[in-house]
């Protein structure tokens, strides 16, 4: 009966209270109502869009076209009109490319990457480090200089790593522009992907834009499997974990114990896991429901033995542009080992301060640049035997690194990182403690907990999963994505939370 009224309730939510200001609301931006994939409203315009969309399989232009216009609207319902941002980058790097592809002098084709690249990062830089910058100078020099009121626009980080290496390839010879503006505005704004990736390499992603649309039966029943994973992983353990222990323990640190802080720091592990790559899931699932692969983005990285591992399982996407467009740039491995260590710390740090303007991020990135570097110097000297002692050893030797820089990633403040790693020091050993504490939280550590099993089933285990739903009926997989929507209405608290990645 109860849950008989959850869902009248959300029907009433969502349809029954159908009003001109309920329909305005659906096509018009609302900073407080971003457009997720999470969302009711999602859903419901994906679905008829998707219609549409099939109907179109056989027609390009149409298709492409089509396809833009929705993925505008999306980046506007999700940034306002910071979609003339996304326009005008688009614009300036194809009109480059195609310079740099036509020009036969090796001066100007550099000229214009040089150009395209202080646009598209001067961009970069005034909405996302202009307020860092006016900070710092007002404290090394007594200064007394006026924040600016600036907007960071949703994935502007994401969509311009993208285009920046779309021109970068071009230069490189690696790549012929696409066909027309359109076809490159198809690459640039492909909603799936485009506020919180992955970042897709035009190289991978173009030639499926002039493919026919082909959808076997596998894909279909895959990109369910992973839509529906993604969802349990983001709305259901990510956010629940979230609003009812991590976010009030990191609030205020000491009004918690030391276990709390302990449980606090291995659930926000959790949280951040479950909230990106059940965005990535969702965001391949989408794409492979109209027909195009998107790379993984993640590949269970807390079972990682060392740093190295963990940066080839965690945010692949970006670790990979950074590899090949940062630290190869500068030299990568080719000009000695002291160039190699610095070159990987330079990548790291950078790769921090990409995530936020923050010393916080700045010193996440050095903390994980300096493992790197440790980890490539003693590794030539010291060989580990490999069996599973050692392995289990080095997993969660690698899991509690992790997490340690989670802290300074989470944290408001350096104050309060270092307060939970201090309450966590204070940790003893008092079972009827943790026993009360657990039972009090009962809700968030049944979470935990299969948050934590579900990023060690072995993979063997998920293909067998995934057999299992491919061979159910067409109607009963309708029936489990109704339910798990349902489940996450049924879950969410008042006010829907974004996710984590839309901030960077």
């Amino acid at each position: 009966m109860k849950a008989l009224l959850n869902i009248q309730n959300w029907f009433l939510e969502t349809v029954g209270s159908v009003d001109l200001e309920t329909i305005q609301n659906w096509f018009i931006y609302n900073p407080k109502q971003p457009l997720l994939f999470n969302s009711s409203l999602f859903l419901g315009l994906f679905l008829i869009f998707y219609f549409i969309y099939i109907l179109s399989r056989n027609t390009h232009y149409f298709r492409v076209t089509y396809v833009v216009l929705f993925s505008l609207f999306f980046y506007y319902k999700s940034s306002g009109h910071y979609f003339w941002i996304l326009i005008f980058s688009s614009v300036v790097d194809y009109s480059l490319s195609r310079l740099i592809y036509v020009e036969a002098q090796q001066f100007y084709r550099k000229f214009y990457l040089v150009l395209s690249l202080l646009i598209n990062l001067g961009m970069l830089a005034y909405f996302k480090y202009t307020n860092f910058f006016i900070d710092n100078y007002n404290t090394l020099f007594d200064g007394n200089m006026k924040f600016e009121d600036i907007v960071l626009p949703v994935g502007i980080s994401f969509y311009t790593f993208q285009t920046l290496s779309y021109t970068i390839d071009v230069y490189r010879r690696e790549l012929e522009p696409t066909k027309s503006f359109m076809d490159f505005l198809f690459f640039v704004s492909f909603f799936p992907q485009l506020v919180a990736g992955p970042i897709v390499r035009a190289s991978d992603f173009i030639p499926q834009i002039y493919e026919k649309l082909k959808l076997t039966k596998e894909d279909f029943n895959r990109a369910l499997f992973l839509i529906i994973g993604g969802l349990l992983k983001k709305a259901v353990i990510s956010d629940f974990i979230s609003s009812n222990f991590v976010d009030r323990v990191f609030d205020a640190p000491n009004s918690y114990t030391a276990f709390e802080n302990l449980m606090a720091s291995y659930g926000y592990a959790i949280q951040i896991y479950c909230d990106f790559s059940g965005y990535s899931d969702m965001a391949i699932g989408l794409a492979l429901l109209m027909g195009f692969w998107l790379p993984d983005n993640f590949r269970t990285p807390y079972q990682s033995g060392s740093i190295t591992e963990f940066w080839r399982r965690w945010h692949i996407s970006l670790s990979s542009w950074l590899r090949d467009y940062l630290y190869i740039s500068m030299g990568g491995n080719r000009k000695g080992k002291f160039r190699t260590y610095f070159n990987l710390f330079m990548t790291m740090l950078l790769g921090g301060l990409w995530h936020g303007a923050s010393w916080k991020f700045v010193v996440w990135g050095v903390l994980h640049g300096l493992a790197l570097v440790v980890e490539k110097f003693f590794g030539q000297f010291i060989k580990l035997p490999k069996n599973v002692f050692v392995r289990t050893i080095q997993v969660v030797l690698t899991f509690h690194f992790v997490v340690f820089c989670w802290l300074f990633f989470r944290a408001k403040d350096f104050a309060t990182a270092f307060q939970i790693v201090q309450n966590v020091m204070k940790l003893t050993f008092d079972l009827n403690q943790w026993q009360t504490i657990v039972l009090g939280y009962k809700n968030v550590f049944i979470l935990l907990t299969i948050g934590v099993v579900w990023h060690f089933i072995p993979v063997k285990s998920i293909a067998g999963m995934q057999k299992a739903f491919t061979n159910l009926p067409l109607i009963a997989k309708a029936v489990l994505l109704g339910l798990i929507y349902w489940v996450v209405y049924a879950t969410a608290s008042a006010d829907t939370q974004p996710f984590i990645y839309f901030q960077f």
